[in-house]
């Protein structure tokens, strides 16, 4: 979920660039919700000072939130012709989704937003046209490397661009802030292109059905992918909107070209089994990609027999662990041979280790090095990394925290600024406590009762009340009907009520309210929510 601010001027009269706008997952603590966005209330506050969004690359978390958050802005967007085709394309796939003026700019350009000197330099990450932001103010100059890594066969588009970075180093960079994701892994990141032979070998060796899954957005592992195939007199057949979306914009901006032409899924069905190979959604056991579907048993058109292969060609992010395992022991359970990056060199990560980022800090030469993007546990190695790189100033910084970066003085924190979560919970984007999401989490932990009373003026209870349960155990822990119990709790507290009190409609669902829960709490040891409801009759 990046989401950078630069500041320029002072404070009566500054402007401010965004740098990406991204979202994250929710985890089970968020039930029912998709996303989730950073909380843009600071800046909301100063959006006629704020000049532009310039998104780094075309990964989720750095440009995902454009959509739902750019209208409460209306600035200029500026992506990458890989980053904003995919975004055109992403739109016609969301309902309502608003036209955002994008402004398309590309690796190596120089140009202005504002009062801020932009260059964008080529890096390597895992998708096309991943940028370092250069911004040149009359105050200095900043380094944003975004996401990266030392690539120099990255298969598609530009390698790490280290003439420039090196050409930029000697003009001089007064801060450097900089990508900390792998910054406890020592040694170096391999290259896709070294990824695009072990996937060879290991095709090679397959006898039956190979069915690769993957970030959606890697293309240069999809071409990988269909190299290995052709080398292996295989067809690629392609299984998954969000693979077909990229693929698409890929064939509009030429950057597969000499690949065998890709096949429909409707394909995978009569192609033999040694002569096929699927490239599928769902690396990270999403319930609704192809994967989960295929290992299920519930896709239309691919199956997997025991024999097949399955390689994940990419890593699992944390939180969906135990999505990711729940596929591969149905895979498994079938027969199906699971090849992961621990067994080959089937997959190799976006980011820099440790000897990539001393490399980067030895050329570029930062003045001050500012770690973002990552753990708490990254940070401090990033920290430690950098003094070691010589680095005079290092500084962490935490969420919220602005920070001053001034030649010839130290960084120095000089204020907080509101942040956080925004929720997107369906096509609405709240606050987590305007959200429901609160009491849904209280109902997952303990159910809900809802109880109904009818009373007249006099406070005689008419009839049967309504007491419905949801959640909650069919017994309790000495074997009796949890609803009856509950009913006798309600019982007990109307006869508690003398009848004149009866006639205050508050006192008498309050009362039920908490009868319900201390009853239940008595014979289960939770307290769902309750809702008492008293209608008069007259």
């Amino acid at each position: 979920m990046n989401l950078a601010l630069y500041g320029l001027g002072p404070e009566a009269d500054r402007k401010w660039l965004m740098v990406d706008c991204g979202v994250s997952f929710a985890g089970p603590e968020l039930p029912g919700v998709d996303l989730l966005l950073p909380d843009i209330s600071f800046i909301e506050a100063y959006k006629d000072d704020l000049v532009g969004i310039l998104i780094t690359h075309a990964h989720e978390d750095h440009y995902g939130a454009v959509y739902d958050l750019w209208p409460r802005l209306g600035v200029p967007v500026y992506m990458t012709p890989f980053a904003a085709a995919l975004h055109a394309a992403k739109r016609e796939m969301e309902p309502n989704a608003p036209r955002v003026p994008t402004s398309v700019v590309e690796q190596g350009q120089r140009f202005s937003i504002g009062p801020f000197d932009i260059e964008l330099i080529a890096m390597s990450h895992s998708l096309p046209e991943p940028t370092s932001v250069l911004i040149r103010t009359p105050m200095g100059n900043v380094l944003h490397t975004g996401d990266w890594k030392i690539d120099h066969d990255p298969r598609v588009g530009q390698p790490i661009d280290m003439k420039r970075l090196a050409e930029i180093s000697a003009e001089g960079v007064d801060a450097m802030i900089c990508d900390s994701t792998n910054a406890v892994r020592a040694g170096r990141s391999p290259s896709e292109g070294e990824v695009a032979h072990g996937l060879a070998e290991v095709v090679a060796r397959a006898k039956k059905r190979v069915a690769v899954t993957i970030f959606a957005s890697n293309l240069g592992r999809i071409r990988s992918i269909a190299e290995a195939a052709a080398k292996n007199d295989r067809e690629v057949v392609v299984v998954g909107r969000a693979i077909k979306r990229v693929l698409d914009v890929a064939g509009e901006l030429g950057m597969l070209e000499g690949l065998p032409p890709f096949r429909d899924e409707e394909a995978y069905g009569y192609l033999p089994s040694d002569k096929v190979m699927a490239i599928v959604t769902g690396s990270q056991g999403e319930a609704r990609a192809a994967l989960a579907k295929i290992a299920a048993g519930d896709h239309r058109n691919i199956t997997l027999n025991r024999g097949d292969m399955v390689i994940f060609s990419s890593r699992t992010i944390p939180g969906n662990e135990k999505a990711v395992g729940a596929i591969k022991n149905k895979l498994v359970e079938q027969g199906v041979e699971i090849v992961s990056d621990g067994d080959a060199l089937v997959h190799t990560s976006g980011h820099p280790r440790r000897d990539e980022m001393m490399e980067l800090y030895r050329l570029v030469k930062p003045k001050v090095a500012v770690p973002v993007h990552g753990e708490a546990m990254h940070l401090a190695a990033h920290e430690r990394l950098a003094r070691e790189a010589g680095v005079p100033n290092v500084t962490l910084t935490k969420n919220g925290e602005m920070l001053r970066l001034l030649p010839g003085d130290e960084p120095k924190a000089i204020g907080h600024v509101p942040f956080g979560i925004l929720v997107k919970d369906g096509s609405l984007v709240r606050d987590p406590e305007g959200s429901g999401v609160v009491e849904r989490r209280k109902m997952s932990f303990a159910g809900v009762v809802v109880c109904t009373l009818l009373m007249n003026g006099r406070g005689d209870i008419l009839g049967e009340y309504g007491l419905n349960c949801f959640g909650l155990p069919e017994t309790d822990n000495k074997g009796a009907d949890f609803e009856d119990v509950l009913a006798a709790a309600v019982d007990g507290c109307l006869l508690s009520i003398p009848k004149n009190r009866r006639k205050d409609e508050d006192l008498v669902a309050e009362a039920v309210r908490r009868s319900i829960r201390a009853a239940a709490n008595e014979r289960w040891g939770k307290k769902p929510i309750t809702e008492v409801t008293v209608l008069r009759v007259e």
